[in-house]
């Protein structure tokens, strides 16, 4: 396995977690200072759409990169 592929794979796997975390908002991860910082600043709906952006983005990257030779 190339090197570019196990980024693919690792960027799909990431950005499946951020849109979880995004929709679901899983306690566990939402009460973490981080995300807690960025409820401050963005408030909660922002937060929830930086990280399901955020997501989407590293899954359509990680989709490009696994699928292209």
């Amino acid at each position: 396995m190339s090197g570019l592929r196990l980024l693919g794979l690792v960027l799909i796997i990431y950005g499946g977690f951020c849109l979880a975390v995004g929709i679901f908002k899983i306690p566990v991860i939402w009460n973490m200072g981080k995300i807690k910082a960025f409820v401050k600043m963005l408030g909660e709906v922002g937060t929830q759409a930086f990280l399901g952006v955020w997501g989407a983005i590293a899954l359509g990257i990680g989709i490009w990169l696994l699928t292209s030779k």
